[in-house]
């Protein structure tokens, strides 16, 4: 008799990414409606609410190169997406942090590909700075992917091995 690996609520988790994703859009909305053509509105001292039209990666990384790069991350977006939700469904019920950190993942890698479809190019709205240095603008989306990623570090260097 085979005996079936438990699975996680896959719908509990989908609804975190959905909810994260309503969130991102919102917010990036809101930043739409507000920041374009607006100079920045400094929030705290180190931190600034900003227009940034990022046609590229993380970072703008490959922002100029021609518009080809739109097609590129929009593929990339969708295939991780899929990838993750089939790894999401598969994920054992016992790997809880590995769950959260995909579903963070996909929410942001999600919310980041409706911008692209949308309008081309990814809102990012936040800026953290010190004095003259500047972090690159980001947004909710992207915050999801990093705390995702890290969540997914976690759960391999420290909780791998632990499990069932």
């Amino acid at each position: 008799m085979k005996v079936q690996k438990p699975r996680l609520k896959y719908p509990g988790y989908i609804s975190i990414s959905v909810l994260i994703i309503i969130i991102d859009q919102v917010t990036k909305k809101a930043a739409y409606n507000s920041l374009w053509g607006q100079p920045p509105i400094e929030v705290l001292p180190v931190l600034q609410w900003t227009w940034v039209a990022n046609r590229g990666a993380a970072f703008g990384f490959l922002s100029d190169a021609g518009g080809l790069q739109h097609y590129f991350f929009s593929t990339l977006a969708a295939l991780v997406s899929a990838f993750i939700l089939v790894w999401l469904w598969r994920c054992h019920t016992a790997n809880r942090l590995l769950a959260w950190g995909l579903a963070m993942i996909l929410a942001g890698a999600t919310g980041n590909l409706i911008d692209r479809l949308q309008y081309r190019y990814v809102i990012d709205f936040i800026s953290l700075h010190y004095q003259d240095m500047y972090f690159p603008a980001f947004n909710i989306a992207d915050f999801s992917i990093t705390i995702g990623a890290i969540l997914l570090i976690i759960d391999n260097f420290c909780l791998a091995g632990k499990r069932l």
